[in-house]
């Protein structure tokens, strides 16, 4: 059964990406890649593995919401 604080945020993780507004969804992925180098790092691999799954359930809910999204041609990797 969840308690009160869990049913809250959705699951033990956070909130379901689907139900982040745009701005919301943004501030958490921003939140997790200042957070990334640290946590591969330092953390226990607990803390790793829910960074690691939290990191690919909002990085796939921003990519199923902009499939079209702008791709900087700069930022393409050169083929030899």
């Amino acid at each position: 059964m969840r308690d009160d604080a869990e049913s809250a945020i959705g699951t033990e993780t956070g909130i379901d990406p689907a139900g982040l507004a745009d701005d919301d969804l943004i501030r958490e992925l921003g939140s997790l890649h200042r957070t990334r180098l640290d946590t591969l790092r330092h953390a226990p691999e607990a803390a790793l593995s829910t960074h690691l799954r939290r990191t690919a359930e909002l990085e796939t809910e921003y990519l199923a919401r902009h499939p079209g999204r702008e791709v900087d041609p700069h930022r393409l990797t050169q083929h030899v």
